[in-house]
This record gives structure tokens, C-alpha cells and sequence, in this order.
């Protein structure tokens, strides 16, 4: 059956007026961008079609237009008008970018939009200066759908070139998984060697899939800034081995068990401390 010929109350535009385009299918949404059928097939249809040709509405959305035009039914205009509102979709959803890389989510931020959406592992490399602030961001290898190559000397030598002191990669996973491979573990040791020998500092390697992102373990536990003079300070008195003479707290023996006294003078609450910056994990992303 045709969209005009079904009821009124039942085709997607008035449905999208009357309730929101929260309250259409996926398929009402594609047959609206699609705006008619093709022979035989109502918009409706093909638009089921399209999602059934491509296993799900996420992988049609990462078909470019020249994949979007060999499908049944598909037309230069409908592919066209497909992959422009996709491509709209992925640029709205590129958080923007950090002024500084100081967690492993701000790595992410930077990363992920050349990496989502995009059918073949990449591998991105962001450079920092000293504190932080991006000085480079390029993709330095496109490999296939199930891996890329992370050439150590090219990475450093990228850092270098771009006068760069930190810095990052980022590689997507177009299957969605998050898991590390044996190569990913055996090339984030490598690098974090071959940069301590070079004089620069890896911040952080990171997989990237669309939806979410991961660190990949290299024993370090996360882009840590430097500590702040107050901090460093409150550190080093609570490390500090206290004083000949320094009054202590004693037990008088009429304390209730499980309490002790404050010693005159001591401060209370928790011992002061740098609180760590960022965030790492599996969120995207959080992410990554």
C-alpha cells in the first residue's frame, strides 16, 4: 500500500506533527528522508528494505553514497539524501574539542571523530605541548576492516617533527568490539618504551568503536596532571615522619572501644591529597 493511500492518522509525516518524531519506527523516520518509494515498494517498504539489506539502522548509517546507491531500490537522489543526513547526524554528535589533553576522555574527544563511522581501522595520532594543548592531530595509517598498522618509528617521529612533548593514539574497532588484541598489548608497551627512550611522554592508547571507548592497559593508570604546589605541600606533610617532642594521642583508659581521642591542636578530616584528573574507561565516549 502506498503512504497516501493508507489513513491519515497512520502515515509518518502527520504521526511525526501529531506525536514527535520521538514516537516514530526507524523505518517511518527513513521512508520521511527517503520522501517516496520505488516500483513496486512503497517508502515504508524500501525503507525496511534497506534496513533488513544492512543487518541494522547503524550499519546503514556508516554506508557512504556509493554503497547507498547500489542497493535495491536506490536512486543517485536517495543516496545522496541518505548519506547528507547521516554524515549531519556524526558531525552533531563530535563533542567539542578540548583546549587541553588532560584524561584519557579528553584524548577520546579528540580522537573519535576521525575515527566513527568509518568501515576500516585507522589509526589517529594527537600531539601535545607541555601542557597539554593539541599541536597535531592527523590519521596516520587506514588499514582494513579488521586491523591497521601502528608503525612504531613513524608515530615518534610524528611527535617529534611536530615539536611535540606528549602524546596519544586512538585506533577504531568497526566491529564494535572493545577488546584488545594481542598486537594492540605488545605495540602500546613498545611505544611507551621506545618514547621514554626519545624523551617524550605517551599519554595514553585508546580503541575507539561508535559507540563507546576503552583504554588498553600498559601500566599506567591514566593521564595524570601535575600536582598543584598546595597539593605537593600537603603531601609531603602527611608522608613526613612526625617531629621529636610532637605531642601524640594517648589512651586514657576510659575511651568507649572503637574511639580515640583528637591530640590538641591536630587537625580532623581526611589527610589532604591531589585528586586525580580525568577519567578513563569503557564510555564515550565514554570512549574510546
Amino acid at each position: 500500500m502506498r503512504v497516501k493511500d493508507m489513513p491519515a492518522c497512520d502515515r509518518p509525516r502527520e504521526r511525526l506533527f501529531a506525536g514527535g518524531a520521538g514516537a516514530l519506527a526507524d523505518r517511518e523516520l527513513l521512508a520521511l528522508l527517503l520522501g517516496s518509494g520505488c516500483r513496486g515498494l512503497s517508502a515504508l517498504e524500501l525503507a525496511s528494505q534497506l534496513i533488513a539489506h544492512c543487518g541494522d539502522l547503524s550499519e546503514l548509517a556508516r554506508a557512504d553514497a556509493h554503497r547507498l546507491r547500489t542497493m535495491p531500490g536506490m536512486g543517485p537522489a536517495k543516496a545522496a539524501r541518505l548519506a547528507a543526513a547521516f554524515q549531519l547526524l556524526r558531525r552533531v554528535q563530535a563533542a567539542p574539542e578540548p583546549h587541553r589533553v588532560t584524561s584519557s576522555a579528553d584524548l577520546a574527544a579528540v580522537a573519535a571523530p576521525l575515527l566513527r563511522g568509518h568501515r576500516r581501522e585507522r589509526l589517529v595520532v594527537v600531539v601535545c605541548d607541555p601542557a597539554g594543548a593539541v599541536i597535531r592531530k592527523t590519521v596516520l595509517t587506514e588499514g582494513g576492516s579488521d586491523h591497521t598498522s601502528s608503525p612504531i618509528r613513524e608515530i615518534i617521529a610524528l611527535a617529534l617533527t611536530s615539536g611535540g612533548a606528549l602524546f596519544g593514539i586512538a585506533h577504531n574497532h568497526p566491529s564494535g568490539s572493545l577488546a584488545p588484541s594481542d598486537a594492540d598489548l605488545k605495540v602500546t608497551a613498545r611505544l611507551r618504551e621506545a618514547a621514554e627512550t626519545v624523551g617524550l611522554r605517551f599519554l595514553d592508547h585508546l580503541i575507539i568503536t561508535d559507540r563507546a571507548w576503552r583504554r588498553i592497559p600498559s601500566g599506567d593508570s591514566d593521564i595524570d596532571l601535575p600536582p598543584t604546589p598546595a597539593a605537593s605541600e600537603r603531601a609531603r606533610d602527611r608522608d613526613r615522619p612526625p617531629r621529636a617532642g610532637a605531642p601524640t594521642t594517648r589512651a586514657t583508659g576510659n575511651e568507649r572501644p572503637g574511639r580515640k581521642r583528637k591530640a590538641r591542636g591536630t587537625e580532623t578530616g581526611p589527610p589532604g591529597g591531589m585528586a586525580k584528573a580525568g577519567g578513563g574507561g569503557t564510555d564515550g565516549p565514554r570512549p574510546p
